[in-house]
């Protein structure tokens, strides 16, 4: 997520470099990463929006500059970046820059691929060393001079001759550059940028792709936008004591496409603060990302009441408050929202603190992205596709718990999953199978020692392995673990107490994926205690856990020739004596020498024989 963001951001380190129009008393910007690659500039590329492009135009050019101008505005930016990467197009403009570190003259092109939004709305084209740039050189005739090698490198290739582009790499050096040649970076970087600023052709920069947020929706669902409009005053914002400004509840929808705010007046109707007189209010309301980007403060303070001002220096929660309850510990969100709802939420807390406002610059001590539940045609769930499952259906069908236990059940749950219509059943039958265990009558019998110490055994297991999977989200091993031990209480020779202990356990376990049904059950097993949910978390004992004998696969030369049911509690040596004496394995031992025994606790033993 971090690294999605990073590239969102899009920081990067150059040069902002003054390009002069020949024959002009003009000039544009363009900004760079790589100034090193300057004397390899062999043409400039406008946007078709930028203000020049008309300005700079021969009369020889315009028909076809203007006409490509206006099937560009037509286009919105996606669009045209999509189209860009199949083919690159653009039209010359009849006018040259001068590149302003050899004075040598260069055409200027209009391309759709230059969006007048990102940067200056110009670019400098190095074609010998960038893949769009060459593209478009070769398409239009355009010489590619190599600017920079490969450190290393013993001859430097002819740039017309190339069949692909030299990517620049860090560790380059400059060639075909006059007194800059044979600089490696970063001081080439360095030595070129600082005779641009001792000319003044030039600077140092720090450039992002990070655009602003549009937050204004056309939608009635979304805070409204504060503002009012009034023909003598203007754009006038409302002031602090008539907040927050609410939504109407008898808002009429109309199939318009607009929002159903402009046609309210009671809502659009108000009156001017500055000057009292008529006034409407914006019907625009906010991305809806504005309140989820810090909706976890205010939960822990209520508003303002109406009426009342926030003073400006005043703090809008007690900080101990905040303290207490602030960061959030966990928050789960998808990994789609990496470069939206996650930026801004990260965005928020670290204005809040930069303003003095929190002590913390994280909104989270930890994020956990879950993954995407699927259709039955593995692909995501949409309309157009015909493949989305309707909840409400299911939970009429099955029931809540049902939907919730299968939902987890699915698979990993950062993995997600294809939905299986057969699935839930597998689901419903376990908590059917819960049920019935719990409204069993229960034994009246002593248990068997011995039965009751494996069971025993299986709840501190399943105790263990539930707590640990629910605190890593491994939802659907804590489930099938559950499922387990459920069926290790159908045993004979299992007592009362132990019966009453492993239920109320298994219950305990269960209640944060089936709430509801556990609840019902809790309150049959021991009404007394109050909720399910209010119950402490089963605790499990770790010697309990440890299984007294476990199965070990015995290899001779990395094949399975033997599985042996030994005690837990045998050291290495002795376990591999008993591997070594197995009476199968003699045949494979027979006339060979042990070169060596491998032991790996608790799983196998490998014997190495020639």
């Amino acid at each position: 997520v971090k690294e999605m963001q990073r590239q969102w951001i899009g920081r990067s380190e150059g040069a902002r470099i003054t390009f002069a129009v020949k024959d002009h008393d003009l000039s544009f910007e363009a900004f760079t990463t790589r100034p090193d690659t300057l004397y390899g500039a062999t043409y400039c590329v406008l946007a078709p929006e930028h203000d020049l492009v008309s300005r700079i135009t021969t009369d020889d050019r315009r028909d076809a500059v203007e006409a490509y101008v206006e099937a560009a505005r037509n286009r919105s930016d996606m669009d045209r970046q999509v189209a860009a990467e199949k083919e690159k197009t653009g039209e010359f403009t009849g006018a040259y820059a001068i590149n302003p570190m050899n004075g040598q003259a260069v055409p200027i092109w209009i391309a759709d691929y230059v969006l007048a939004s990102y940067g200056t709305g110009a670019i400098m084209a190095v074609p010998a060393h960038d893949e769009r740039d060459f593209a478009f050189a070769r398409k239009y005739g355009l010489p590619t001079p190599v600017a920079v090698v490969e450190k290393g490198t013993s001859e430097v290739p002819e740039g017309d001759t190339l069949e692909a582009p030299l990517l620049v790499k860090e560790e380059s050096v400059m060639v075909n550059s006059e007194g800059f040649s044979g600089k490696a970076w970063p001081e080439s970087f360095n030595a070129v940028v600082d005779q641009m600023e001792g000319s003044g052709i030039g600077s140092r920069q720090v450039n992002y792709r990070l655009r602003d947020w549009l937050i204004s929706r056309q939608r009635m669902w979304g805070t409204p936008i504060p503002v009012v409009y009034c023909s003598q005053c203007g754009m006038q914002p409302v002031p602090d004591a008539q907040l927050p400004v609410t939504l109407p509840d008898d808002a009429e929808f109309k199939p318009t496409g607009e929002s159903p705010l402009k046609h309210h007046q009671g809502f659009l109707q108000t009156t001017c603060p500055q000057c009292q007189g008529p006034a409407e209010r914006e019907t625009d309301t906010m991305d809806t990302f504005i309140c989820s980007s810090w909706y976890y403060y205010a939960y822990l303070f209520p508003y303002w009441k109406k009426g009342e001002t926030l003073q400006a220096d005043s703090i809008p929660w007690d900080p101990e408050v905040m303290e207490r309850w602030a960061p959030v510990d966990q928050y789960t969100g998808g990994i789609e929202h990496a470069t939206m709802h996650l930026l801004y939420f990260r965005f928020y807390t670290k204005v809040l603190a930069d303003l003095g406002l929190l002590k913390f610059r994280e909104p989270a001590l930890r994020l956990y992205n879950q993954g995407m539940i699927l259709g039955e045609d593995h692909e995501k769930m949409s309309k157009s596709r015909g493949n989305v499952v309707n909840p409400d259906e299911l939970v009429q069908k099955h029931g809540a718990d049902t939907v919730r236990t299968y939902l987890m059940f699915l698979g990993p749950w950062d993995a997600g999953a294809p939905w299986n219509p057969q699935g839930i059943e597998g689901a419903a039958r376990f908590l059917k199978a819960v049920w019935t265990l719990a409204h069993q009558a229960l034994p009246e019998e002593a248990g068997d020692p011995e039965v009751e110490k494996k069971v025993r055994r299986t709840l501190h297991q399943t105790i263990q392995k539930v707590t640990e999977d629910l605190a890593d989200f491994r939802f659907n091993t804590a489930i099938a673990a559950m499922m387990s031990f459920r069926n290790a209480l159908k045993a004979e020779g299992i007592g009362r107490d132990l019966m009453v202990e492993s239920l109320q356990a298994l219950l305990r376990l269960l209640a944060p994926i089936a709430p509801h049904l556990t609840e019902e059950l809790w309150q049959g097993l021991a009404p007394e205690t109050g909720s399910v949910h209010e119950q402490p978390w089963p605790v499990y004992e770790a010697a309990l856990t440890q299984e007294e004998e476990i199965t070990i696969a015995i290899q001779v030369n990395g094949k399975v020739r033997e599985r042996l049911e030994v005690s837990a509690s045998l050291s290495q040596e002795e376990l591999e004596q008993q591997a070594l004496q197995a009476p199968k394995l003699q045949a494979y031992l027979e006339g060979k020498t042990v070169r060596r025994v491998i032991v790996v606790p608790g799983r196998l033993v490998n014997i190495v024989v020639s």
